[in-house]
């Protein structure tokens, strides 16, 4: 890893400068961003080549909303691996290696195999279906008990693990929470986040353009967490080493970047489920492990305002036969009101930029 050189400054002077935890952001930024830019049209290429090609619903199943999306059905999907592959290497690269590096890393893996399996049967026997839910439930409650068990099981990481911080408190509400608790949370954090991605996951751009503003928002707040002065002056919780976990965020923004590229509108490749539950499973544990969890409920208000819509359409027909949105989620409600889908996605960037605001806001909120 380049960034031990800084160890040894005596002999690498000019490696000094990587113990800044900001260069070595923007380095593993643009190495993500060269990574997968460079690598997109090869993956992409080999991707056809196997007949990856997204499934997509048919009209009998949601109507008009087909004919929309005809033209997407022979794009390949799995594009997550590309994001997964520039992520992880640039963070090879520029990371100091700590519980809080390895725990996110290893949620952000464990969820990408989660997602190529599901993407994979969705492929391979050319239907929606994929995995089970049983199934990726317990993959994902498999892999939070492995992540608590990694975080519990260091000195560095066992006590602050177990405080429960909210938004415009300055102390922690809870000192520590009881071991089942803390699963019931992080699970509910990395599965919520996980599955609201995936939702948002619909039309060409929208869901790694809102993830990329809320990694952003996540590098602030994972520096000022690891920075004691600035933790101090912020009257928020001094995580030591969890400034670290920028350069994860760093290096999301750029590989998001470089995918987008390809993403944008009209799509060359799709993420799939290798991408959307496996960054939204990385997101929430970051925000865990900066104590700052809550706090994505703001920064992430679209991909809250996508999983509420389902949840309530879901409820309105059960409970009265009614609909309340033309489609769930809901930016397939304004496609279907007329707006085109570049429109949408924009419209829908722009909000995740107001909450992504917001969210930063709440850190100066005590």
């Amino acid at each position: 890893m380049l960034s031990y050189l800084a160890q040894y400054e005596e002999f690498f002077g000019p490696f000094r400068l990587l113990r800044f935890i900001t260069l070595r952001t923007l380095f593993a930024s643009g190495t993500s961003l060269l990574i997968g830019y460079m690598l997109g049209p090869w993956m992409i290429a080999k991707l056809r080549e196997f007949s990856f090609q997204q499934s997509l619903r048919d009209k009998s199943e949601v109507g008009k909303l087909a004919e929309l999306h005809e033209g997407k059905k022979n794009t390949p999907t799995m594009g997550g691996l590309l994001i997964c592959l520039s992520v992880t290497t640039s963070c090879l690269l520029w990371a100091q290696w700590n519980v809080w590096v390895l725990t996110a890393l290893f949620v952000y893996v464990s969820l990408t195999g989660l997602g190529f399996m599901d993407d994979f049967l969705k492929v391979s026997k050319r239907n929606s279906k994929g995995v089970s839910s049983r199934f990726k439930l317990v993959w994902q409650s498999l892999t939070t008990v492995v992540a608590i068990v990694i975080l519990l099981n260091n000195q560095d990481s066992a006590e602050l693990t177990r405080q429960l911080w909210l938004p415009f408190f300055k102390d922690a509400v809870i000192e520590s929470m009881p071991i089942w608790f803390l699963f019931i949370f992080l699970f509910f954090v990395l599965v919520g986040s996980s599955n609201a991605i995936n939702l948002t996951d619909g039309i060409d751009g929208l869901a790694i353009g809102c993830t990329i503003s809320s990694a952003l928002v996540y590098a602030v707040m994972a520096y000022a967490a690891g920075n004691a002065i600035i933790a101090d002056y912020l009257l928020i919780s001094h995580v030591p080493g969890v400034g670290e976990l920028t350069i994860i965020c760093g290096s999301l923004v750029g590989a998001g970047l470089a995918f987008l590229w390809f993403n944008s509108h009209p799509a060359e490749v799709f993420m799939g489920d290798t991408g959307s539950l496996a960054l939204g499973g990385l997101i929430g544990t970051i925000a865990f492990m900066v104590h700052q969890p809550v706090t994505l409920v703001i920064v992430g208000g679209i991909f809250v305002m996508e999983a509420m819509s389902v949840i309530l359409q879901v409820a309105s027909f059960k409970m009265t036969g009614k609909r309340i949105f033309r489609m769930a989620p809901i930016h397939h409600h304004f496609e279907l009101k007329g707006w085109a889908e570049s429109k949408v996605v924009v419209r829908f960037w722009i909000l995740s930029l107001i909450f992504a605001i917001a969210g930063l806001g709440t850190l100066k909120l005590r």
